[in-house]
């Protein structure tokens, strides 16, 4: 059986390629990155290609593994080449965490009873949607939609922008507030 050389078909499968590790690393031009990493080692092992097999899964587990390993010699470096290492060693002052905080409680207190219960139990205590929707008596989705409701409202009366973070060391709070956390995710 004559198969079509396999470098052609590398294009195809871009734009999932960015998808993917734009999900892996957060950051978009590190993704773009990954992917012109993974293209090059795909493109140099072409050989190793199995044709008629599948081409996305073997580029997935390139770029997977091209992730894995970056993150693993990242640990070993200490580069600081814009001075965020050293930033981070810094300690902010003790009173913005305070003066964020007592504008959190604020508004925390300012939101329906319902959404104040589902940020807590899936923000700050740290319940999958599914043990809080049980607790609380009502369907997962209602639990999803009290608690994007009321990060959405937090972020309202607090004047957060998407961008913006804050700076708060209490984790259960950052996780009432923020839709990124493993909470959001379940």
């Amino acid at each position: 059986m004559n198969h079509p050389d396999p470098r052609d078909a590398l294009v195809d499968h871009l734009p999932a390629m960015r998808a993917f590790a734009t999900s892996l690393t957060r950051n978009s031009a590190t993704a773009d990155d990954m992917v012109q990493d993974t293209l090059v080692k795909a493109w140099t092992n072409i050989d190793k290609f199995e044709a008629g097999t599948n081409m996305r899964a073997w580029l997935f587990t390139i770029l997977r593994n091209t992730y894995y390993s970056n993150r693993r010699k990242a640990k070993r470096e200490v580069a600081d080449v814009d001075g965020v290492h050293t930033e981070s060693l810094s300690q902010k002052p003790d009173h913005d965490g305070r003066l964020h905080m007592s504008d959190f409680r604020e508004a925390f207190a300012k939101l329906p009873d319902e959404q104040r219960e589902a940020l807590i139990l899936v923000g700050a205590s740290g319940f999958a949607y599914e043990e809080a929707a049980d607790m609380c008596g009502v369907a997962v989705g209602t639990i999803k939609s009290r608690v994007n409701r009321g990060r959405k409202r937090l972020a309202e009366l607090m004047h957060l922008d998407d961008e913006e973070t804050m700076e708060l060391t209490d984790s259960a709070t950052m996780a009432v507030v923020n839709a990124r956390t493993n909470g959001a995710m379940r």
